[in-house]
């Protein structure tokens, strides 16, 4: 989830074909908007909003669809750690067979995440949200009583196909509701509720499950398919004139066809490219290991039990919630990509910490420093999530938001698939040492690759704001 030395951006004859009356007089390969070019000087001096700005600032149709997140992931969290309890415990699959039946998802996901965004693109990203998370209804539900490991096996290949679209799709929708100007905040909002969601769901589902009584599992795979009927109500009752379609500006050549708009044509934009080698890089070094890295690594050479890994990972959730708002604040107006290097400095020294567990094995120190790697590691999220999608969000063109959203998806998810990989067999082998390294090599990296994208990308797609607005801002019409 990116070349990026060299200079501006070349001129091209035909780029105005592509794109239309967007084209600027200085363009890039692709001939976009000013908000992916180098234009101009903005006002750089950073304003720090009230908290309460963040709520009332949003246009109504936002507020509507940012009050269904904590619901909807309450249920994400009262199923999600327990998935492979579920399906190896409770239904008796061969926890080989387990292995196979969780890597369906994220295969699947692959394969329709690109076909995905021009599908968003064309017939808009709400009725493809509505259509994902009907889908996750059905999977729900149909994992609920997957007695067999067929049954099981459909129902994640539902889950894949509406994992691989609803984030794509959900982000086109965000990006066609909220101004360009508090989209940041948006998403800083919205991963707070989403981890404040999981992390009630996770201690409701631990508190309540119980592997001698399989009706429990029932329970909460039936709850979880339960919480999706709140966004999906708004999608199809306040939000149901919001399409999230934008249609393609006209041609400026009159008689000419416009080019065919390819991902071949979108990885031609240096700022794009820049983004996505940038998403991939700290994808892999961060959320390709945190789920399965850090915690092997915790457990092989730290030797920490699994109650101080739960208590780890509640310390993780609870600086995101609690630092998250503080932190919009202060990174309000600030250059992303100097946002997205503080954080791999930050990420560094929790692999590090991580690191020192390793040191001292089977202690309360090791349980305490694995401990303090998680809470520094959300420390570092609460920087990366809100900058990096409204980067991708303010680059793209309105009409191709869809395929942008969708090439930072594969770029998220490739990294998410050889991440653990890597981990594994390094872990596996022993090579605890060179783990640590190459993950603090990365966070180096990725601070390099952060730098360098800024010379891609115009002020205001970097979060630094003039009077300008981005080309395509989204003017709060929608009035519900």
């Amino acid at each position: 989830m990116r070349i990026l030395r060299g200079g501006g951006y070349r001129s091209v004859a035909a780029a105005p074909k592509l794109l239309g009356d967007r084209a600027p007089s200085r363009v890039n390969g692709l001939g976009l908007s000013p908000a992916s070019g180098r234009l101009g000087t903005v006002s750089t001096a950073p304003t720090r909003p009230s908290l309460a700005s963040f709520w009332h600032d949003l246009p109504r149709a936002g507020k509507f669809l940012l009050s269904t997140v904590i619901v909807d992931f309450i249920g994400n969290g009262l199923v999600m750690p327990f998935l492979v309890v579920y399906l190896h415990e409770v239904r008796q699959f061969e926890l080989q067979h387990v292995g196979f039946l969780l890597a369906i998802p994220a295969i699947v996901g692959m394969f329709v995440v690109g076909p995905a965004g021009v599908v968003i693109d064309r017939i808009g990203a709400r009725a493809v949200v509505v259509t994902a998370i009907s889908l996750q209804i059905v999977a729900n539900v149909l994992m609920a009583f997957s007695t067999t490991e067929l049954r099981a096996a459909l129902a994640c290949v539902l889950l894949g196909f509406s994992g691989g679209v609803i984030w794509p799709a959900v982000n086109t929708l965000v990006a066609t509701i909220i101004p360009s100007r508090i989209r940041q905040r948006y998403f800083g909002l919205n991963f707070t509720l989403l981890n404040l969601g999981i992390g009630i769901g996770g201690a409701l589902g631990g508190l309540f499950v119980d592997v001698h009584r399989p009706e429990t599992f029932v329970a909460i795979f039936l709850v979880d398919a339960a919480t999706y009927l709140a966004p999906l109500a708004i999608l199809l009752g306040p939000l149901r004139k919001v399409s999230g379609r934008v249609a393609a500006p006209p041609v400026v050549d009159e008689g000419t066809a416009a080019a065919a708009v390819t991902y071949r044509t979108l990885l031609r934009e240096p700022g794009l490219l820049a983004i996505l080698l940038l998403t991939f890089v700290a994808s892999f070094v961060g959320y390709g290991q945190l789920n399965t890295g850090l915690p092997a690594y915790g457990r092989a050479e730290g030797q920490i039990s699994t109650q101080a890994l739960g208590w780890a990972f509640t310390a993780n959730t609870l600086v995101i919630v609690i630092l998250q708002l503080f932190v919009l604040q202060r990174i309000e107006g600030r250059r992303r990509t100097r946002m997205v290097a503080v954080m791999s400095g930050i990420w560094a020294l929790a692999f590090a910490a991580l690191g020192l567990s390793g040191l001292v094995p089977g202690s309360l120190l090791a349980a305490l420093l694995f401990g303090a790697c998680a809470a520094i590691f959300g420390l570092g999220e609460t920087l990366y999530q809100p900058t990096v999608p409204a980067m991708i969000n303010d680059l793209a063109p309105d009409h191709l938001r869809g395929r942008y959203n969708a090439l930072m998806s594969i770029a998220w998810q490739s990294a998410s698939v050889l991440g653990p990989v890597v981990a594994g067999v390094l872990i596996g082998r022993s090579w605890g040492t060179a783990y640590i390294v190459m993950l603090v090599g990365g966070c180096g990296f990725v601070a390099w690759l952060a730098i360098s994208t800024e010379r891609r990308l115009s002020p205001l797609v970097n979060g630094q704001r003039g009077r300008q607005p981005v080309a395509g801002e989204p003017k709060e019409q929608f009035s519900v």
